[in-house]
């Protein structure tokens, strides 16, 4: 079974025990957070497979926090867990509004926590291998506008590259045109640059057939 790496955020302790050993019981590897400034910190530098969060936390909100997950870099897209001992609907709107995928009522115990680990750890799991990026040292084609160029690439995942094509900026449009071993089938794909370095940039990608977006998950498969 996977070992999935959870964040929990709770202020309560005998709350942030149970969680962290029912979790850990279940082959999880949990960071146990009772400070959600702490969190923050935590989610703007490490990629967790999901978030346990309580609402109710002092100095910074669970819905702030939230929030905030969902800017950053490495959790945008992780899966959150909204714990709180309201079950009213504008709690749950909110809660959800702002990112949450999950909705988790208070008072907790081990059975419930057990099932619910148990029933989001597929959809955690296939968040991770999305986010999932792998050695792919090839040759492509970057074309901007008019211009075609050239460059290499240094790694791949199922929602984009890292690349080295000199002269990108920030939020360029790109095409690409590269090919994957061992099939040495060509893909084609349409992106955004998200990110620039100093001779690096990352791509996005937004526009892919299902059968290039087969082959890249297929080729993630066997170097992961």
């Amino acid at each position: 079974m996977a070992s999935l790496k959870l964040l929990v955020v709770e202020d309560d302790a005998p709350s942030l025990k149970l969680m962290a050993e029912v979790f850990t019981s279940l082959q999880a590897e949990v960071q146990p957070v009772n400070n959600s400034e702490t969190a923050a910190l935590l989610v703007g530098k490490e990629k967790f497979d999901g978030i346990f969060l309580d609402l109710a936390m002092p100095r910074l909100h669970g819905l702030d926090l939230t929030s905030w997950i969902r800017e950053s870099s490495w959790n945008k897209s992780t899966p959150i867990v909204a714990v709180s001992g309201r079950n009213d609907r504008e709690t749950m709107r909110q809660s959800f509004t702002l990112g949450a995928t999950y909705f988790l009522q208070k008072p907790i115990d081990r059975q419930k926590l057990s099932r619910l680990l148990r029933t989001v750890r597929g959809s955690m799991l296939q968040n991770r291998r999305r986010s999932v990026r792998v050695p792919l040292h090839t040759e492509l084609m970057c074309s901007v506008g008019m211009r075609t160029v050239r460059g290499v690439s240094w790694n791949i995942s199922q929602t984009g590259m890292l690349i080295e094509v000199v002269g990108l900026e920030a939020g360029n449009v790109v095409q690409l045109s590269f090919r994957l071993p061992p099939s040495r089938e060509n893909i084609d794909a349409s992106g955004v640059v998200v990110w620039v370095g100093d001779t690096r940039q990352g791509i996005q990608f937004k526009n892919m057939s299902g059968h290039n977006q087969y082959l890249i998950r297929s080729f993630i498969g066997d170097v992961e």
